[in-house]
Protein backbone atom coordinates (compact mmCIF):
# COMPACT_ATOMS: atom_id res chain seq x y z
CA UNK A 1 0.00 0.00 0.00
CA UNK A 2 2.49 2.38 -0.75
CA UNK A 3 -0.14 5.26 -2.38
CA UNK A 4 -2.46 4.69 0.72
CA UNK A 5 -3.47 7.49 3.03
CA UNK A 6 -1.41 7.91 6.15
CA UNK A 7 -4.20 9.05 8.47
CA UNK A 8 -3.56 6.86 11.82
CA UNK A 9 -0.99 7.63 14.55
CA UNK A 10 0.86 5.35 17.09
CA UNK A 11 2.78 7.08 20.00
CA UNK A 12 5.25 5.21 21.80
CA UNK A 13 7.44 5.99 24.91
CA UNK A 14 11.13 5.81 24.87
CA UNK A 15 14.37 6.01 26.73
CA UNK A 16 16.54 8.53 25.73
CA UNK A 17 18.74 6.19 24.54
CA UNK A 18 16.51 4.30 22.69
CA UNK A 19 15.02 7.71 20.98
CA UNK A 20 18.97 8.43 20.08
CA UNK A 21 20.24 5.40 18.78
CA UNK A 22 16.33 5.47 16.23
CA UNK A 23 17.22 8.70 15.29
CA UNK A 24 20.87 7.45 14.30
CA UNK A 25 19.96 4.77 12.57
CA UNK A 26 17.44 6.48 10.08
CA UNK A 27 20.25 9.50 9.30
CA UNK A 28 22.52 6.30 8.52
CA UNK A 29 20.15 5.42 6.51
CA UNK A 30 19.05 8.70 5.01
CA UNK A 31 15.70 7.96 6.22
CA UNK A 32 13.53 10.64 8.36
CA UNK A 33 13.01 8.49 11.56
CA UNK A 34 8.74 8.19 10.69
CA UNK A 35 10.02 6.43 7.65
CA UNK A 36 12.67 4.53 9.27
CA UNK A 37 10.72 3.58 12.18
CA UNK A 38 7.29 2.64 9.95
CA UNK A 39 9.35 0.42 7.74
CA UNK A 40 11.31 -1.46 10.64
CA UNK A 41 7.70 -1.83 12.92
CA UNK A 42 5.82 -3.22 9.94
CA UNK A 43 8.20 -5.83 9.02
CA UNK A 44 8.48 -7.11 12.02
CA UNK A 45 4.69 -7.49 12.86
CA UNK A 46 4.70 -9.25 9.12
CA UNK A 47 7.09 -11.55 10.56
CA UNK A 48 5.76 -12.16 14.12
CA UNK A 49 2.18 -12.32 12.03
CA UNK A 50 3.90 -15.12 9.70
CA UNK A 51 5.49 -17.27 12.40
CA UNK A 52 2.28 -17.61 14.42
CA UNK A 53 0.45 -18.82 10.74
CA UNK A 54 2.78 -21.96 9.75
CA UNK A 55 2.52 -24.68 10.99
CA UNK A 56 5.56 -26.19 13.10
CA UNK A 57 6.46 -29.88 13.73
CA UNK A 58 9.08 -31.41 15.10
CA UNK A 59 10.63 -34.14 12.61
CA UNK A 60 9.09 -37.24 14.48
CA UNK A 61 5.47 -35.41 14.56
CA UNK A 62 6.26 -34.33 10.64
CA UNK A 63 6.70 -38.01 9.85
CA UNK A 64 3.52 -39.73 11.88
CA UNK A 65 1.62 -36.50 10.27
CA UNK A 66 2.59 -38.34 6.74
CA UNK A 67 2.46 -41.38 7.74
CA UNK A 68 -0.76 -41.04 8.51
CA UNK A 69 -1.86 -39.09 4.88
CA UNK A 70 -0.23 -42.06 2.95
CA UNK A 71 -2.81 -44.77 4.54
CA UNK A 72 -5.52 -45.70 2.34
CA UNK A 73 -8.96 -43.51 2.45
CA UNK A 74 -11.48 -45.36 4.62
CA UNK A 75 -15.01 -45.42 3.18
CA UNK A 76 -17.12 -43.32 4.23
CA UNK A 77 -20.99 -44.08 4.20
CA UNK A 78 -23.30 -42.37 2.52
CA UNK A 79 -20.44 -40.02 0.38
CA UNK A 80 -21.02 -42.17 -3.00
CA UNK A 81 -24.66 -41.24 -2.65
CA UNK A 82 -24.18 -37.63 -2.36
CA UNK A 83 -21.64 -37.07 -4.93
CA UNK A 84 -24.23 -38.55 -7.40
CA UNK A 85 -27.14 -36.28 -6.30
CA UNK A 86 -27.68 -33.02 -8.07
CA UNK A 87 -25.96 -29.90 -6.32
CA UNK A 88 -28.24 -27.67 -3.96
CA UNK A 89 -26.35 -24.33 -5.71
CA UNK A 90 -27.44 -24.50 -8.73
CA UNK A 91 -30.58 -22.86 -10.42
Amino acid sequence: MPNATKSDRLELRLTPDQKSEIEQAAALSGRSVTDFSVTVLVREAEQVIRFERELHLSKKSWDAFNEILDRPAKPVSGLADLLTRPTVFSD
